[in-house]
Parts: structure tokens; sequence; C-alpha cells
């Protein structure tokens, strides 16, 4: 991004050195004679900083600050003051001015300045921007991304949830399978029905039947009354069925005959129980396998997977994680009180490089953990846990490469591949701060073939600006 920068003094030497003071930091650098043509200026093409001298005939720089700060949301002035006029310069400071310089000033220490004011704007720019991406993308509950993984994700949402489908979810733990089920059932003509969520693996053999199904007065040791199931709580809405792989098989037929008959007897009972409940399930398994194994029925598998619908792990749409940051920062200082609103480039950068084998749960701890001990309002990249702050530098060295157990040669060698390719375009992309066209033939491609790749390798290149 070229920054644009008005320089505002009566004297035309004095913009001309000012100008060639920033010509070294290659901004636009456009100027005004007084007050009053810098607030026409300004009202033509908002600047993202202005250098102002302090005084000047007409509109002087403490009245042109005033008449800023009017207007809402004006751009950092910094002032500049002849030696004996600091008070005033405190004077406009406290009228909202960013900053102020004595003359005759230190070239290098202006220039350091106007870098650290440009740097702040950027900050902020960049999360308006991803506030407003954020506002754009959720529109399915907390589904959170811009990434082709996640469109493709919203899509199958946006066409399923009308129909009474079965849907079958599937990805790794942390991946928010649970999100995508919430966000199918409130994008459907369910929604103001109850959706009920159970998570099959927390749930030990003996007790999921009762959970499910619920159970009659003394069906069991402890069962003092009658007790409605998930089924019979979930009728005319949606039953959610987490990490339905760790079902016993014994269990599985039981599912499979209420799926098929929409009826079933409680725990101990006679009496038949009809509902109507529309089924979502989620695995972190790979079912065909499981079936091959004889651990899950291969003809309930069919009932559950009318639709499938694959949730990407967070290392395959990388590009999704300034938003997720930026959606957990804002939900975390809510939550907690605080005031964290800037993420430094090697904060994003390091969080963009971490594999996150906890995915989304992982992200959204390590981030509120930052949140917790940060002191202003700044994310530093030290408040991150230890393995982050580790693990992003390994992963963007390309990771582990020896035999991990079930992992075969080819797969694990086409991990590599994209490991390295990932490693060498962000080293790339890092040294041209994100800037594509020249990156490209720096690294010998072409532009549009390194934007492929990218998407492919969910890059997002805007992190290395």
């Amino acid at each position: 991004m070229r920054h644009k920068i008005l320089v505002v003094d009566d004297e035309p030497a004095a913009r001309l050195g000012l100008r060639r003071v920033l010509a070294a930091l290659s901004c636009e650098v456009v100027e005004a004679e007084d007050g009053t043509a810098a607030l026409e200026e300004i009202a033509r093409g908002g600047p993202d900083l202005v250098i102002c001298d302090i005084q000047m005939p007409g509109v002087d720089g403490l009245t042109l600050v005033k008449r800023l700060a009017e207007q809402g949301n004006p751009p950092p002035v910094i002032m500049m003051t002849a030696y004996g006029s600091e008070r005033i310069a405190v004077d406009a400071m406290k009228a909202g001015a960013y900053d102020y310089v004595s003359k005759p000033y230190d070239v290098d220490e202006l220039r350091c300045l106007v870098q650290n004011v440009l740097e702040t704007v950027r900050l902020r720019r960049e999360n308006e921007t991803l506030r407003d991406e954020i506002r754009r993308h959720s529109g399915f509950g907390s589904l959170i991304g811009r990434s082709l993984a996640m469109d493709r994700v919203c899509d199958m949402i946006g066409k399923v949830a009308g129909t009474d489908a079965a849907v079958l979810i599937n990805g790794e733990s942390g991946t928010g399978k649970e999100l995508v089920a919430r966000a199918i059932h409130e994008q459907g003509g369910r929604k103001d029905r109850p959706f009920v969520a159970v998570n099959a693996a927390a749930l030990p053999t003996e007790l999921i039947e009762s959970e499910l199904f619920g159970h009659e007065k003394g069906a069991f040791t402890g069962a003092a009354s009658r007790r409605q199931g998930k089924f019979e709580l979930a009728d005319g809405g949606t039953l959610f069925l987490d990490e339905i792989g760790d079902m016993h098989l014994e269990t599985q037929a039981k599912l499979l005959r209420v799926l098929q008959e929409q009826r079933f007897e409680r725990l101990g009972g006679s009496e038949t129980v009809a509902v109507d409940v529309r089924m979502i399930s989620a695995t972190n398994r790979d079912l065909p396998d499981e079936i091959s194994g004889g651990r899950f029925r291969e003809d309930l598998y069919y009932r559950l997977k009318v639709v499938d619908i694959f949730l990407p792990p967070l290392r395959d749409r990388r590009e999704d994680i300034p938003l997720l940051v930026r959606h957990y920062l804002d939900s975390c200082n809510r939550t907690h009180g605080k005031a964290v609103t800037e993420v430094p480039v090697d904060t994003m950068k390091n969080l963009a490089a971490y594999a996150w084998p906890g995915n989304i749960r992982e992200l959204m701890h390590a981030v509120e953990r930052a949140v917790i001990f940060a002191e202003g309002s700044v994310l530093s990249g030290d408040l991150l846990p230890d393995e982050v702050r580790a693990g992003g530098a390994e992963s963007a060295a390309g990771g582990a490469t020896g035999w991990r157990e079930g992992v075969f040669f080819q797969e694990a060698k086409q991990e590599s591949v994209q490991a390295f390719e990932a490693a060498f375009i962000r080293s790339a992309l890092e040294h041209h701060k994100g800037n594509m066209s020249r990156a490209a033939p720096a690294i010998g491609m072409k532009r549009q073939a390194l934007q492929q790749k990218v998407r492919e390798l969910g890059i997002d290149p805007s992190i290395y600006r």
C-alpha cells in the first residue's frame, strides 16, 4: 500500500524540504499552503497523515486540528513547531494532534515518527477491513472464513439447509463441526424448534442408549423416574450426534432402526414414541475404513450420509486465520473487559505459520490467553503459548519429515512437497512485503500461477504487507 501524506506549510521552501525527507519512504506527497487549502484537499481524498506547521496565516495548525476533530475519524496530524512554541504544540495534541516535532528537525527522527504513524494507520485500516470481512462472511452463525474451502462449505450449507436430508460432517477435532450443524439448523425450516447436541464419544456405552432414547422408571439401578431422551427433546427440530464413529455396534443397530422408522421405545419400556427429527452427525474418523474393519455398520453409514460435508483443518485454510484472530480478539475483549486491538505483522505471521493441530479450538484458546495477559492494546507474539511460537517457526521451515504411524510414503512425500512450497512462497512474499507482482518473477513464476498456488496452499499475502 502506498500511503498519502499531506504537507501543510505557508512557506514553499519548508514544503520542499519535507517532500525531500519523505521521498525515502516511497509515499505520495501532496501540498497545501494553509489550513483552508488543507481542508479542501482532505475533503477531496483523505490523506493517511497530515504534517502541518502551527504558525500560518488564516486557518493555522491548531485551528486545523480542531476542525478535523469535529469531522470524526480524522487523519493523524504531526505538528511542526518553531523553537519556543512547544506550548502551542501541546495544546494541539490536546485538541487531537498525534505528535509534534520542533524545528529545526532531525531528518531520521522525523522519518521514524512518520513510519510509526503510518504503521498505526495500516493496522487500524487492516482491523477495519477484517471486521468488514467478518460481517460479510459470518452469515452462518459463528462460521468465519473467506477461503475457497470455507466458501464451498457455506455453499453446501445453503443448499442443504432447506431440506430434511441427513447430513454427515467429517473433519478433525476442533474444526467446528458443531458450528456447521448449527448453521444448517438455523438456516432451515426447523430453526424455531430445538437443536439438541450429543457427543457419543463422551458417553459410556451403557449410558448412551438411555441418553438417546430415554428410560422408564426402574429400567436400571438409579432410574428413579421416567426420563426423556435426546430424540424426544429434539422432536420437530434437529439432533446433532457428534463423534458418531465412536458409537458401539449394538447402539448403531438401534439408531439405524429409529432413523428408518422415526419411532422407538424408551429403555425398559414398551410404549412406542414417534418423533420427527432431522439427523446431522459428525466424525473425525474415516468411516469407510471403520466399515472395512467391522467397527461401523455400512447400512447406517449410507443412512447418515445422504449429504456429506468435509470441514478442512485450519492448516489448509490459513487465509482465514486473520479473520478468526480478529473475531476471537473482539470476543475475548468483551468477555474479559480488555481493549487489545492491534496485532503486529510478526505476530500474525507466527499465527499463520503454525500448524494448529488443535484447529480452531486451539487458535481460540491461544488468542484468549494472549488477551488475558496483554497489558496494553497490542497482541504481542511473546504472549502466545510456547508451542505456537516454536511451532510457527518449525512450520515455516517445513515441519517434521520423519516416519509417522499410519502415514504412507507417497502421502508423506506430498505433505513435505506442500510444506516446502508453502515455506518457499511465504519467504518470497515476506521479502517482497506481500507484493505478488514482485514476488512472482523473483521466484521464476508467472503472477497468475503464483496466485493459483497461493490459493491452493491457503496463504494470505496481505499478512506480509
